[in-house]
């Protein structure tokens, strides 16, 4: 399966980086981890990149960690179809105290546009 993982230096996002990274090597899968410019995020999209090819290095997961510069959410919708992915992985979700399921702006936006699958880890 071919798979975008889009972080943006948030904890919620380094999550779905260490799942995402079990699951590609279990299943094999071709990863693709894209930085992006994440307003709510305060780490410099380098060192959100270096850490990410840290991760995979140590887990002797061959994957390409690109940038993508501009609005995060179109940029993973537009990346995923041209580049035919399969599936799109974001981390983000909280539950509110009344149990509702809270997600930030970037991940509802590819949740809501995407045609490919998508994967939310909480």
């Amino acid at each position: 399966m071919k798979v975008l993982l889009g972080i943006g230096g948030t904890d919620d996002s380094y999550r779905a980086l260490e799942t995402t990274i079990e699951r590609a090597t279990e299943a094999a899968d071709d990863l693709t981890v894209a930085v992006l410019d994440n307003p709510e995020s305060d780490p410099d999209p380098d060192d959100v990149a270096r850490k990410a090819e840290t991760r995979l290095a140590e887990a002797s997961l061959d994957a390409d960690v690109v940038r993508l510069e501009g609005d995060p959410g179109s940029q993973l919708v537009e990346v995923a179809e041209r580049d035919g992915f399969d599936r799109i992985v974001l981390g983000g979700g909280e539950r509110s105290p009344m149990g509702k399921l809270t997600i930030g702006h970037v991940a509802e936006f590819v949740i809501l546009n995407a045609t490919r699958t998508v994967t939310l880890v909480r």
